[in-house]
């Protein structure tokens, strides 16, 4: 099925009421190159479970860009749902380390400072490109949701963006409640602690998912 075989109104019509299992499910459906992204940050275990539970989600890469700034608990998080779920995990770091770029920028740069968007570009955006052009992803399974910013309220469970990648959010319609139940029916560990140093406020995006995308017409 090619992009333009896509009938997203009634495809995110169809998947309104469905779980996160059964969204995952449709997207490996696609048979089509697929990544999900994590930020084993607040409720990322929740998509990551749904993946490890699906067929053949075991083999679906877990993209991880590991700004090299998050707290010591969230690195055990991410080791702990890694070794239970046999994610099949690859990690893309910053080419420079913190302690480097700390010193030649001073510290982590306040949003609105000159500096800020070239911090965002090296930790966050560089690494995802480059995870994009070694794994050549057709569809991209997020954990975003619709409650959690501005831009994400004009999204939906399935979008298209402008490189043509098929973008899939199955906690799209969860709300918080939602995600607490789901960890803790399967007994899942939930990032509590979670910095992100490109993401300074709850309703502004880190730039990941503020590429140009589009629904369809």
């Amino acid at each position: 099925m090619s992009i333009s075989d896509l009938n997203l109104d009634a495809i995110n019509k169809t998947l309104a009421d469905s779980s996160p299992d059964e969204i995952i499910a449709w997207a490996l459906s696609l048979n089509k190159n697929t990544i999900l992204t994590t930020s084993f940050g607040f409720y990322s275990a929740v998509s990551l479970h749904a993946l490890a539970s699906a067929e053949g989600g075991v083999d679906v890469p877990v993209v991880w860009v590991d700004s090299g700034y998050n707290v010591r608990y969230a690195y055990v998080i991410a080791d702990q749902l890694t070794q239970q779920l046999k994610l099949n995990l690859k990690v893309y770091n910053p080419e420079m380390s913190s302690e480097r770029r700390n010193a030649i920028m001073g510290g982590v740069p306040a949003f609105g400072e000159p500096l800020f968007d070239e911090f965002v570009r090296q930790v966050k955006l560089e690494p995802f490109d480059r995870a994009l052009d070694e794994l050549q992803p057709e569809v991209w399974i997020s954990g975003i949701r619709k409650e959690e910013t501005e831009h994400r309220r004009n999204l939906d469970i399935v979008t298209v963006d402008d490189r043509g990648i098929i973008k899939v959010a199955p906690l799209f319609h969860r709300t918080e409640a939602d995600l607490e139940a789901y960890l803790e029916a399967h007994n899942l560990p939930n990032c509590a602690h979670y910095f992100d140093p490109t993401k300074v406020a709850d309703h502004l995006e880190c730039g990941l998912h503020t590429f140009s995308s589009t629904k369809a017409q």
